[in-house]
């Protein structure tokens, strides 16, 4: 897997995304941190309003900063979004208000809506093999399961030399780092063939992807997805804390056994995807996302919590690392920003639903049945999935693009070039399943 750290463009990202999420981390521990300090006991609401400010502005600035990222120089704009981040990093220090965390956060998280699918467009034109770029989506999965590892356990060691404050200086220096390792590399450049509106760009992405088989299938997943992350991420502190009585200490150690799973998973599954396609393995994630649901409605000990967090986990990123390649082959190279926007926006969507489902159903019915009503929801995910993604990428799946055929011709070429009815690829993948796809 960490073959792929030898092509330097890639490694400098890599690296300019983990120091990037750490310092993240480090500012997540703070922000609750000022929460309290400005709010005391309603400091939990303080948050539950920064998350779902955090959430509306990935819905909505997502598919708009997509638009920008097909003509704007994508260096560039990287740098610019790192540094705007490390300039309200800077300033969350400084805040005497509960208002102005609100606005400061709504700022740092659209600079985030618009950085996060611009770089993650950019790996596959740095990695155009697929086999290299399923690798470095496994690396990128574990870098974010790392980070909600390390950035908690940095934290604690920080704050006993320093105040909480100055956590925010790790974020900025995080955010620089990050901004000056983009600029080190030459970016590839994919300027779209035709001029086009703002709304057609904003837009286009969305609907190439709502007209895409396996990725409505994708969005299904991601129902699935966020029904199992938010119970975790909401209701471990209820399940450790209240129901068992237990501390905080062990409300991290469940966290970790989570983010133990899907590194386990995502260091497994390079290898996997290697010899099995995407659909099964995506399947048999959310068949397990499922099955820890509904047990969780009958977890009674804190072992069984731990063994419940770590299956979770797996399924988590089971069903997440393969989402990249999906998105990679359902598009040309300057059509990705958008419709890695697209993914960005509508997968966050599902956190806007699941979130404030899963919070809520926990106060007023109890976790069982909060876990049983989520893992409904995720078999509901499930079953779109399977109805509307058939086995193979390549099946004759009866849908329109007219709308799209009409406007974008060569962006249809490529469309239907990746399994669609009226594919040539669908019959020799179909003969010949080793060749190259350019074939």
């Amino acid at each position: 897997m960490l073959g792929v750290l030898a092509n330097r463009t890639y490694r400098h990202l890599f690296l300019a995304q983990v120091i990037a999420l750490v310092g993240t981390g480090l500012a997540t521990v703070a922000l609750g941190l000022l929460a309290y300090d400005l709010a005391g006991d309603r400091a939990g609401a303080v948050l539950g309003t920064a998350l779902a400010i955090k959430m509306i502005a990935y819905v909505t600035v997502a598919p708009i900063a997509g638009a920008f990222a097909e003509v704007l120089p994508r260096r560039a704009m990287l740098v610019s979004l790192d540094l705007v981040r490390a300039a309200v990093a800077l300033c969350l220090p400084f805040v005497t208000e509960i208002w102005q965390v609100y606005v400061l956060i709504l700022v740092l998280q659209s600079a985030s809506a618009a950085f996060t699918p611009a770089f993650q467009a950019t790996i596959p034109d740095v990695l155009p093999d697929e086999r290299d770029y399923t690798r470095a989506l496994s690396l990128s999965r574990l870098a974010y399961d790392l980070e909600s590892l390390v950035s908690p356990m940095l934290a604690a060691a920080l704050l006993t030399v320093i105040s909480f404050h100055s956590l925010f200086a790790g974020t900025v220096v995080g955010f620089l780092a990050s901004a000056a390792l983009v600029v080190s590399v030459v970016l590839p450049r994919h300027p779209s063939k035709e001029r086009r509106s703002i709304y057609e760009r904003t837009t286009r992405g969305l609907r190439l992807y709502l007209a895409t088989p396996r990725l409505r299938g994708l969005l299904a997943l991601c129902l699935t997805v966020s029904a199992a992350g938010a119970m975790v991420i909401v209701n471990t502190v209820v399940f450790v804390q209240v129901n068992l009585g237990l501390s905080q200490s062990d409300t991290a150690l469940a966290l970790a056994a989570f983010g133990c799973g899907s590194m386990v998973a995502a260091l497994s599954l390079p290898r996997l995807l290697d010899s099995v396609a995407d659909h099964p393995v995506m399947l048999l994630g959310a068949a397990i996302l499922i099955a820890g649901l509904l047990t969780t409605a009958f977890v009674s000990n804190y072992a069984t919590l731990l063994a419940v967090w770590l299956l979770i986990g797996l399924g988590y990123s089971i069903v997440q690392t393969p989402s990249g390649r999906l998105l990679r082959r359902s598009a040309h190279a300057e059509d990705r920003p958008a419709l890695f926007a697209a993914h960005f926006a509508l997968s966050h969507a599902a956190w806007l639903i699941t979130y404030p489902l899963a919070g809520w159903l926990g106060a007023t019915i109890g976790l069982s049945w909060t876990a049983m009503v989520l893992g409904i929801l995720a078999g509901l995910g499930l079953i779109a999935a399977v109805r509307v993604w058939r086995p193979s990428d390549e099946a004759d799946i009866e849908h329109s693009h007219d709308d799209l055929e009409e406007n974008h011709p060569h962006l249809m070429e490529g469309h239907h070039r990746y399994g669609h009815r009226h594919s040539h690829a669908f019959m020799i993948d179909r003969l010949h399943p080793d060749w190259p796809r350019e074939h």
